[in-house]
């Protein structure tokens, strides 16, 4: 076969990024994963951290060296210039409402709310204010997915057929409490299930049907499921989630000349190779470092805001809102209906 070889990642060094004053809305494990990331290597500056309790912010925030802390209504009193909304999925669309409407560029962690309603109403508030929003979905701004994004536009792999993606954690039942509880909008699919699919969205420019079947757990939340999308010309992605089983978390982008493999987690910077039909490895792109890959998707705000937008490139509101339809018609095919939906 004719000589193939992965492109380059175009992703922008993020210390070169504007710089921004930072506040953290809910002080959790991705949120300390964040300012860890934002504090080494970047110029972003976080500089609040606000809390339902104001003692766990002010906790986060000595742990972090952060020099300001308080409850949610101090932290939009503050001057910031964007706030990270790590809340609970049950949340997001509240607090991003509020950021907005304290004139704060926002970073919403994923999934982006609970459902596609939610979402609609958050980027219209945000294009009514003038105001930047953007899903954190960290590895659709990754170097690495990058290069599977390119490798597919460029028919490096040929004429792309499917797209297979697991992630399986072991969360539940003796996990964080927030998975089982349909009040938090718990379970597999906006936790996990929300990474594959962002990789298929990502790839296929359209999606003409969404198949799911899947297991629930006695509270009514998805325990685990697999997802099956139809694009164009009958390209197919499988992705499978499950939060009471550990899976290799592995992807495969196959396509009629080649194929990537991505090693587990595909999801974070990992390794991925070019193989052909018959196993041989014709390439693979290492990333420079495994840690801090968060800080990619801070930055892109950040760019974001220096250029007068609204949306970054990388995850735009319409890629954001196309994943949100396709979680709300999986969870209807499951069954799952949340409070107040």
């Amino acid at each position: 076969m004719a000589q193939r070889r992965l492109p380059a990642p175009r992703t922008l060094d993020p210390r070169e990024a504007p710089s921004l004053r930072w506040g953290i809305l809910g002080p959790g494990g991705i949120a300390s994963a964040m300012v860890d990331a934002l504090q080494q290597g970047t110029g972003q500056q976080v500089v609040a951290v606000g809390s339902r309790s104001a003692d766990r912010a002010a906790a986060f925030a000595q742990r972090h060296g952060i020099a300001g802390s308080g409850d949610h209504d101090w932290l939009l009193a503050q001057d910031l210039d964007a706030i990270y909304v790590a809340s609970p999925h049950s949340a997001h669309h509240e607090h991003a409402l509020a950021a907005i409407d304290a004139g704060r560029a926002v970073l919403v962690e994923k999934a982006f709310t609970r459902n596609a309603g939610e979402a609609v109403e958050v980027l219209d508030a945000a294009r009514d204010a003038g105001v930047a929003v953007a899903e954190a979905m960290w590895s659709r701004y990754l170097p690495g997915y990058d290069v599977v994004r390119q490798a597919v536009e460029q028919g490096v792999l040929g004429e792309l057929r499917s797209v297979t993606a697991d992630h399986g954690q072991l969360l539940w039942p003796d996990g964080p409490a927030r998975l089982a509880e349909p009040a938090l909008a718990g379970g597999a699919l906006l936790d996990l299930g929300v990474y594959p699919i962002h990789l298929a969205a990502m790839l296929l420019p359209t999606v003409d049907a969404a198949h799911a079947v899947g297991a629930l757990t006695p509270l009514g939340v998805d325990e685990q499921e697999v997802v099956t999308l139809t694009g164009p010309g009958g390209v197919l992605a499988t992705c499978q989630a499950s939060m009471s089983a550990k899976s290799p978390t592995a992807a495969v982008v196959a396509g009629t000349e080649a194929r990537l493999e991505l090693d587990g987690d595909f999801y974070r910077p990992t390794t991925i190779r070019l193989v052909a039909p018959d196993g041989e490895v014709l390439d693979a792109f290492e990333p420079q470092e495994r840690e801090h890959g968060l800080r990619y998707e801070a930055v892109a705000l950040a760019r974001a805001v220096g250029a007068g937008a609204l949306e970054t490139p990388e995850v735009p509101w319409s890629e954001t809102l196309r994943v949100m339809r396709i979680l709300d018609d999986v969870r209807r095919q499951l069954g799952v209906v949340l409070p107040g939906e």
